[in-house]
Parts: structure tokens; C-alpha cells; sequence
């Protein structure tokens, strides 16, 4: 039964993500920026915007690291979670 649980919120929460990640992709390539979020411990929750005329390098970074999460996140939604056994 815990396994079983543990699949369906792995699912919710991929697809969650999924959804977010393929806004977050759509509006970034529509409006030509991208918003990015430090969590660094130090500089604690700085944000920032990569537009792809001023900083072109950061901008694809940031869409490719986009592209990488939707495709992270629509494997898990589909095929699940692997647990492995102890």
C-alpha cells in the first residue's frame, strides 16, 4: 500500500511540475525572458530576469535547463517513480 501511494503523489506532483515547467517555457520563449530564482544559502532567495537580447548565454541556459525539467517530469508522470529495494 505505501508503495502504491507513493507512486500516485510522485505522479501528481511530476505532472504538477510538468505543467509549471511547460508554462514557464511558453512564456519565456513568448516574451523573450526568463525569470531565474538563486536558493543559495547565502543570498537568500534572489531572483532575476535572463532576456535573450542582453544575456543570450544565460537565456538559453535557463530555457535548456526548462526543456530538461518538462522532459524529467513527463517520465515520471508516465512511468512512475523507481523505489529501489533494501
Amino acid at each position: 500500500m505505501q508503495f502504491f501511494l507513493c507512486q500516485i503523489v510522485a505522479r501528481l506532483v511530476a505532472i504538477y511540475l510538468f505543467f509549471d515547467c511547460l508554462r514557464l517555457l511558453r512564456n519565456g520563449l513568448a516574451e523573450r525572458k526568463i525569470e531565474w530564482v538563486n536558493s543559495d544559502w547565502l543570498v537568500v532567495w534572489s531572483h532575476g530576469v535572463a532576456h535573450r537580447d542582453t544575456a543570450p548565454v544565460w537565456y538559453w541556459f535557463l530555457i535548456v535547463g526548462e526543456v530538461f525539467s518538462l522532459l524529467a517530469c513527463g517520465i515520471v508522470s508516465i512511468f512512475g517513480w523507481w523505489i529501489p529495494n533494501s
